[in-house]
């Protein structure tokens, strides 16, 4: 009613102090009430805003629970200070335009949209708080939360649009709701992928296949790195070359990926590395090699323990060793896998409770590789990596000590070296 009042006060001021007719008066008190309603308006806002800017800021950052600091942070307050100036605004709409029946209607109409959006805008920055918030929980830390904030701000849009289309047509929402049903069928083919992917998200959180930050390697899609986000629709990993791959989260439950999580639980990461052994370069050793091999510590003991057992068997089946291929023999091969094995098995940064294994694979045509089945202790990639490249380091310097060889294959230099001898 004082609105109303204060609206025909700047009429009658119009009409009694100034010439112009009376349609030019009305017209002229709309817009100065109108540019009222503006300036009054964005002193509310601004008083709203800084309201939130200086105290709830101020109270935010003085309080103990960070869930007030990402309410800032997603600019919460302002999007609520929005809201209620809008509110505000819609109320003194029809006291403005109270002699502009057609204008009246599409001015609360334009105010009403404008007041659906900002409300989803508040939902959006309130449900981005709590996933913010959530993440600094460790049981929350590694859960696709996005997915679900997507899913239901889809569904927000979807009725927010629906009331958008009630207001402009007038059209009772119920009646909207009626057609959405019939047009289901073509809603699930539109939002095909949308459903897939929230569904897989489902399934990927209930069965624990992949959190955040695990390591996967998906080679289909190229992808070896860190999950860094799960939403509705991508997984994103971060590749180790810093490299970003995306995959459609259908397809962690549809085709196969290698997830590291295992390996950076358990106790250590595993060494599976081999050294191919050139075949001709094995032979039974004699007893002054077997002499000589005894001053390598690692193996004195062995050496003694199965040179006895040796010789006892050799004795009881009246071997004759003038030939060496008789009866049992040691071999350098077998000796220097049970150098490599002792050598592990003593290694400080290879852990002692996983299995330690030294093993002789079969003959390829370039060689016979005898592998490390190991654990490292340290399951960082750089540190293993130092660890592995280390053992091997003393590996392949160990392997002429046994007059072993190890294969590779000929470069330029070896046929040059050959054409030389044959001069």
């Amino acid at each position: 009613m004082e609105t109303k009042a204060l609206t025909r006060f700047f009429y009658r001021l119009l009409k009694d102090q100034t010439d112009i007719s009376e349609t030019m008066a009305i017209y002229a008190n709309v817009f100065i009430n109108f540019i009222l309603l503006l300036v009054l308006g964005y002193i509310l806002y601004k008083l709203l805003r800084g309201f939130s800017e200086k105290i709830v800021h101020n109270l935010a950052s003085k309080s103990k629970t960070k869930f007030d600091d990402f309410l800032v942070e997603n600019k919460t307050f302002l999007h609520l200070a929005n809201l209620i100036t809008l509110y505000i605004i819609s109320a003194f709409v029809p006291d403005i335009l109270i002699d502009f029946p057609h204008l009246e209607k599409y001015a609360e109409m334009l105010v009403s949209v404008l007041v659906v959006v900002m409300s989803i805008w508040l939902i959006r920055s309130i449900l981005s708080t709590f996933k913010d918030f959530l993440k600094t929980i460790n049981a929350f830390k590694d859960k696709p939360i996005e997915s679900y904030i997507q899913v239901f701000m889809i569904i927000t849009w979807l009725f927010g649009f629906i009331i958008i289309f009630s207001i402009i047509t007038g059209k009772p929402f119920l009646h909207f709701l009626t057609a959405l049903g019939a047009l289901s069928a073509v809603l699930l083919l539109i939002f095909k992928d949308t459903i897939l992917g929230f569904v897989a998200s489902i399934q990927v959180s209930v069965n624990d296949t992949v959190r955040i930050g695990d390591w996967i390697s998906m080679e289909k899609y190229g992808a070896d790195g860190d999950v860094y986000e799960i939403n509705l629709s991508t997984v994103k990993v971060r590749n180790f070359d810093n490299t970003i791959t995306t995959i459609p989260t259908y397809y962690l439950i549809s085709d196969s990926f290698k997830n590291w999580r295992g390996m950076s639980m358990s106790d250590g990461r595993r060494i599976k590395r081999a050294v191919i052994i050139k075949s001709t370069s094995i032979k039974f050793l004699t007893k002054e090699e077997i002499a000589d091999f005894k001053k390598i510590q690692l193996v004195a003991d062995y050496i003694d323990h199965r040179q006895t057992d040796i010789d006892k068997h050799n004795e009881q089946n009246n071997i004759d060793k003038t030939v060496l291929l008789n009866g049992r023999n040691m071999t350098n091969f077998g000796l220097f896998r049970k150098y490599v094995d002792s050598y592990l098995h003593q290694h400080p940064a290879i852990n002692k409770e996983m299995m330690i294994m030294t093993r002789q694979l079969a003959p390829t045509p370039t060689g016979i590789p005898i592998e490390v089945y190991a654990f490292s202790k340290d399951k960082a990639w750089a540190n293993y990596e130092h660890i592995m490249a280390d053992i091997f380091d003393h590996i392949l310097a160990a392997v002429p000590y046994f007059q072993l060889e190890v294969f590779e294959y000929p470069t330029g230099k070896d046929f040059v070296d050959i054409m030389e001898k044959k001069k």
